[in-house]
């Protein structure tokens, strides 16, 4: 089988590992299983979660990891005309990502305008000014094609809830009077889809493990797939009972156990809770 999992809120929280997840990880792949680790993020490089996820014992290669900004240079590799040049308004992990695709990865500076820049790739960035900006804004009005890698508005941190990539996204929005062109992150499928594309499999043929309704569990269902709720991260039982039934998750799990239960229910071929 296939597992597409979401990473903080199932396999940790912030910096603190969630008990026995990593542990039912590792036994499935173990068995023969595929466990690719799909997160919305798109400011670190897949050598970064390597690492993270190294530590706490969960299974993991670099080509296990699938960021919004992995999925997001492979998508532009792969259009029809491929992107060349891409102005980055995000972090060095998204212009890593898209120079191994073949991508030409210039910043949002007067000499990136001047590269004439295929489109503009919107990630998280923890230095954005207001010159930035203004350069992105410009690139987007002369034509360049606009790529969120996600809208996630805020995401939470030690200090609280912080400005996301989507919240970029909507200030470029704004200032280029254009919406995005493509976004990738959840909840739309296409994080979902390059993944499993990445090792021959189709999405409706996986289960997503995740623990948002409102992005891991929607963007399960927007890409065909089967889908487990963790109740360890940001969604409740109650919220995921009030669900319409078209977007609630195949089984729930409140912990590490009852994870591993479900994937088993689910390898048995059971499609409904």
């Amino acid at each position: 089988m296939l597992f597409l999992v979401d990473l903080d809120g199932v396999v940790y929280r912030g910096h603190d590992p969630v008990p026995g997840v990593a542990e039912v990880l590792a036994d499935r792949v173990a068995a023969g299983d595929h466990v690719l680790y799909c997160t919305n993020n798109s400011s670190r490089y897949r050598t970064e979660y390597v690492r993270i996820l190294g530590a706490l014992g969960a299974p993991v290669q670099s080509d296990w990891v699938f960021t919004s900004a992995r999925a997001t240079a492979l998508e532009l590799a792969a259009s029809d005309p491929p992107v060349r040049v891409a102005l980055v308004l995000g972090s060095r992990g998204l212009a890593h990502e898209l120079r191994d695709v073949g991508i030409r990865a210039v910043d949002a500076s007067s000499r990136g305008l001047a590269a004439d820049p295929d489109a503009v790739v919107v990630g998280i960035d923890r230095h954005l000014t207001y010159a930035r900006l203004a350069v992105a804004a410009q690139a987007v009005r002369e034509g360049a094609r606009f790529v969120a890698t996600n809208r996630d508005p805020v995401f939470p941190a030690a200090e609280g809830l912080m400005p996301g990539a989507g919240s970029i996204v909507a200030a470029l929005e704004t200032a280029s009077r254009r919406a995005p062109d493509l976004v990738v992150g959840k909840p739309g499928p296409i994080l979902f889809e390059a993944a499993a594309r990445s090792v021959g499999m189709d999405p409706r043929d996986a289960v997503v493990i995740g623990d948002g309704a409102l992005t891991d569990i929607a963007a399960a269902a927007r890409a065909g797939a089967r889908s487990v709720l963790m109740l360890t991260g940001v969604t409740s039982r109650t919220e995921a009972e009030a669900l319409p039934a078209d977007r609630r998750p195949t089984l729930v799990a409140a912990d590490a156990a009852e994870l591993r239960v479900a994937l088993e229910r689910l390898q048995g071929g059971e499609a409904a809770a």
